[in-house]
């Protein structure tokens, strides 16, 4: 099939789909007029792409695993592991981030209240 059907059939624009095939993450064959060809696998390929992208997951984490799990079950690709303990490593900082901001808006906010009734005189 030809790039725009793939994008058709994923819902993944042409430009990512090029930008996967340039990552190597996803493979096409040329023809002579220089389109390029994905075999009918590459709609699944798409779609677990995708699916570790919004894991959060960048493109250099997941072409460390992806061949291995196209061809196996996830469970029997030891290289995903590391690659989900270090993003759930970054997602805790992360929110321990969110909670520090919180809690200094939280004081903030409860500072301008506290001012602004002493100015009304409650």
């Amino acid at each position: 099939m030809k790039i725009g059907e793939l994008s058709r059939l994923t819902g993944v624009s042409v430009r990512s789909l090029r930008y996967y095939e340039e990552q190597g993450i996803l493979m096409a064959t040329r023809l002579a007029n220089g389109y390029r060809v994905f075999n009918s696998s590459a709609v699944e390929q798409v779609k677990t792409i995708r699916f570790y992208l919004e894991l959060g997951l960048s493109i250099e984490q997941i072409s460390g695993f992806l061949h291995c799990v196209l061809q196996n079950r996830e469970s029997f690709c030891k290289e995903v592991l590391p690659v989900y303990e270090q993003k759930l490593e970054e997602i805790d900082k992360q929110i321990e981030t969110l909670q520090m901001i919180r809690s200094n808006l939280l004081e903030r906010v409860a500072a301008f209240q506290h001012e602004s009734n002493n100015e009304t005189g409650e």
